[in-house]
Order: C-alpha cells, then structure tokens, then sequence
C-alpha cells in the first residue's frame, strides 16, 4: 500500500470537524469537488469507508474517527516541523564545512572565523586541511561546503573566486643570507627542504625552478609548513614558502627571508558547488571570505 498523503488527512480532519466538504474547502482555497475526491481517494487508499451523512452534515464512521486520531498527531508532528523550520530560518547558525591548504588554515583563516563567531556564536565552522586535487574532490563529493585552495583548480561542476595573491619567499637559517632577492641558480645550490611531491605549491616552485633551466633534489619534502620552517631554522637546509607563513615579521624565528627573483606568486581561491544551496551560515562564511578579494599578501617585504 502506499503511503497515504498527509495532504488528504488534513483535509479529511477539517470536513469532519466543520462537518461540511463545502465549508471544509471555503478554509482550504479548495473547491468541493477537490475536498470530496480527496476523502474519496483515502477511503479508496484505505478500503474503508470513512464519512457518513447525518442529515445535513458528514460525519466520520468508526474508522474514520480511528483515522482522525492519526490525523491529529501528524498535524501536530508537521506544525512541529514548520515551527522548526521557521527557528532554523531566523537562528543565524548551523554547521559550515571549509577545506584549505595548511598555509591558509594557520595564517588567514583564523582571523576571519573569529570575527564570524563573534557575529554568529550559533555557527560550527568544521576546518579541513589537504592539497588542493584531494579538497576539491571533496568539495565536488559534497563531504565539504567551501574550500580556500591554491589555483590551479578545475572541476565542471565548481564556481572558482580567485581571492588573494600570495607572494613566495626564500627562507635561509639565521645569519646565512647576504643578499636581499636570490635567484633560481643560486637557490639550487643550496640543500633544499621543500613541500611534498603532489602539492600545487610544490608545483609551483618546480615551475619556478624549470623556467630558469634548474632541477633540483630536496634533501627533505615535509607536508606542513611549520615541519620546513623548523627545519630551516635548526640549519638543515634552505626553503620556499608562502608569504603568508613569516608574514608579519613575528613568524619568522630563527629564519632569514629573501625575496626572489624573479617574483613567483600563488592565487588563492574560495571553491563551492555550483549547485550548492547557499544557507544564511554558509553565505555569511563566503562572504567573509570573500571580502579578502584583491588582497595581496607579502607586501610587508621590502
């Protein structure tokens, strides 16, 4: 049997309680036709018969009175659902989830959650951390709302916002730099403690290197930013990183920062599902992100 249309008990519930198809249509916008064929098609649904005449009026069989029973606690069961619905609506809350880059996650986000928290103490803002092919399958398989990833990104069903320019730096243990801007060349002299194979950052830097005819062969590839900045430091060899990971000069412990030359910049994009449903928590989160449009990260470098 299918499932009867909780549509039709509610009109059922009102004919019986006004006593009348014609009045029971006049409260719904219906007309009597409409209301008896509903009642019909339940008492067909059903193979009972659930309306009687008693003269003028209609009123329920035994089974149908059964039936109201019913009918009155899915009544209360959908307003339940509407009332909640409506407190779901007006609550700026609700769970957000954003996958990012590590970079990201450490030095650029955190700010903008706090001040969304403390506009919507409501929201949960789940933080995922990956390379960029892994957070957009995610973000593609819906297991993430939004993401912050390194360009390039592609995917037929995404809306890709280029956001914030980031400029790469050298990195080089306390007291080993004599120079301001270094090059290719004379970077791949160094021992290099580099990001793990795969990472669009990484294939950046490799870009960065081949362009000027250079190959190189890290002595370590480590997948946090904090791992080759400590290496660094301890003097096990010299590094590429983002701008924003010594940016202000507070990160920066133990470390030398050189600019390069020439410049490499990374762009930053906020990544959703074209078809993603853009509820009041996830359209304040992408607002916020958004609003980091034109940004351009590393001018503190002189």
């Amino acid at each position: 049997m299918k499932s009867l249309n909780p549509a039709y008990l509610l009109t059922f519930s009102s004919a019986m309680e006004l006593g009348s198809f014609t009045a029971a249509a006049e409260r719904a916008g219906m007309t009597q036709p409409a209301v008896s064929h509903q009642i019909r098609e339940l008492e067909r649904r059903l193979q009972l018969r659930l309306v009687e005449r008693v003269g003028r009026r209609v009123a329920p069989t035994q089974a149908g009175t059964l039936l109201l029973e019913h009918a009155a606690r899915i009544k209360l069961a959908l307003d339940d659902a509407e009332a909640a619905m409506q407190r779901h609506a007006s609550t700026p809350g609700g769970l957000v989830r954003v996958g990012t880059g590590a970079t990201a996650c450490i030095h650029l986000l955190p700010p903008v959650l706090r001040q969304l928290k403390r506009r919507m103490p409501a929201i949960d803002i789940v933080v995922s951390t990956g390379n960029t092919p892994e957070i957009l399958r995610r973000v593609e398989d819906n297991a993430l709302d939004a993401a912050l990833v390194t360009l390039p990104a592609t995917g037929r069903s995404l809306d890709i916002t280029p956001i914030v320019q980031d400029a790469f730096v050298a990195i080089a243990p306390k007291g080993e730099a004599s120079a301001r801007r270094i090059s290719p060349q004379a970077l791949a002299r160094r021992p290099l403690v580099l990001f793990e194979t795969g990472a669009n950052t990484r294939r950046l830097i490799d870009e960065w290197f081949a362009r000027a005819g250079c190959r190189v062969k890290p002595v370590m590839e480590l997948g946090s930013v904090e791992a080759i900045k400590e290496m660094v430091a301890a003097g096990l060899g010299w590094s590429i990183l983002p701008g924003l990971a010594v940016a202000p000069p507070g990160r920066r412990g133990g470390l030398d920062v050189i600019r390069l030359a020439p410049g490499l910049e990374r762009t930053l994009a906020w990544v959703m599902r074209r078809d993603k449903p853009l509820n009041r928590a996830l359209g304040m989160v992408s607002e916020a992100v958004l609003g980091l449009r034109g940004r351009k990260e590393a001018r503190w470098l002189q």
